[in-house]
């Protein structure tokens, strides 16, 4: 494999051991770089390490400090660092297993692959493998990377394993401190109806290529103006959408949507379904509002 494991080590089910490697699943995608320039001279503005009442210092002078109290620090080379020992550094232990629904999707971090480290490991890891996509579990445990110990799942993917990094509780804000101003209230039902239909209009199957950055092309498009020495005049932002819309409103725009001619999201059975759902709402609205 021409990439470069991330991580090496193994898998510890009870007295199990499966030597393994991760390689991170996702990569940078297109991205608009800019750097500070000093307008009067063009020229870019550059940073360096100073240290106040000295000036600048040499890399290699500098070290890792925590301060334990106001201007006291405790410092610590790399080596230091490196040496703390913790079995997770190179051992991820399942020891426990969830349904694959059980964890929230806002607890998920970064997603990394795992292959078999060589062919006496792919025996044990197909194994376990296929006994997670059987019993439609997810593992957990604890391993250490990038400078601390995360969470971690573990499920099945294809003739692989992805390993999931996940949040601890403490990273993630409570719901509740955003959500609790919301009404507690039912929508009338020709509403929903409506705007059931058009989720299922619009539904298919998920293709990420599909989707591609905007900003980024409309950056690029900018630049090669600029580049070509044309003037840019900001265009004023549209005004937002009253918020003053009410039922009769709402109900109308969904009636609207619903009469836009379909697009390429709707590509699969569903599409044929909604063409007896569709009718079914329209017509006792007028009644409703009568």
């Amino acid at each position: 494999m021409a990439a470069r494991a991330y991580w090496q080590g193994q898998i510890r089910l009870a007295l199990v051991s499966i030597p393994v490697e991760i390689y991170s699943a996702t990569k940078s995608g297109a991205s608009i770089s800019f750097r500070q320039i000093h307008e009067p001279s063009g020229k870019p503005v550059k940073y360096e390490k100073v240290v106040p009442g000295i000036g600048p210092v040499d890399p290699e002078e500098i070290l890792k400090g925590f301060e334990y109290a106001k201007g006291n620090y405790v410092l610590l080379d790399q080596g230091e660092i490196d040496a703390v020992k913790l079995e997770s550094k190179k051992t991820l232990e399942l020891t426990q297993f969830v349904d694959y629904d059980a964890i929230d999707p806002i607890y998920y971090d970064k997603p990394y692959y795992v292959v078999p480290a060589d062919d006496l490991a792919e025996e044990a890891f197909v194994v376990l493998r296929e006994a997670l996509r059987r019993a439609r579990k997810v593992g957990l445990g604890q391993l250490a990377l990038r400078g601390r110990e995360y969470v971690v799942s573990l499920k099945p993917c294809g003739r692989g394993l992805v390993l999931e990094t996940l949040r601890y509780a403490d990273e993630v804000s409570k719901a509740s401190a955003y959500f609790h101003d919301i009404p507690d209230m039912k929508p009338e039902e020709d509403l929903l109806d409506l705007a059931t239909t058009l989720i299922e209009k619009k539904t298919g199957s998920f293709d990420a290529s599909e989707f591609h950055d905007r900003y980024i092309d409309a950056l690029k498009s900018l630049i090669e103006r600029k580049k070509k020495g044309r003037t840019i005049e900001a265009e004023e932002e549209p005004a937002p959408a009253s918020r003053g819309s009410n039922v009769v409103d709402l109900m109308a725009a969904l009636k609207k949507s619903l009469e836009r001619p379909g697009t390429a999201e709707t590509r699969t059975p569903a599409r044929r379904s909604t063409t007896k759902k569709a009718a079914s709402p329209r017509k006792p609205a007028p009644r409703k509002r009568a």
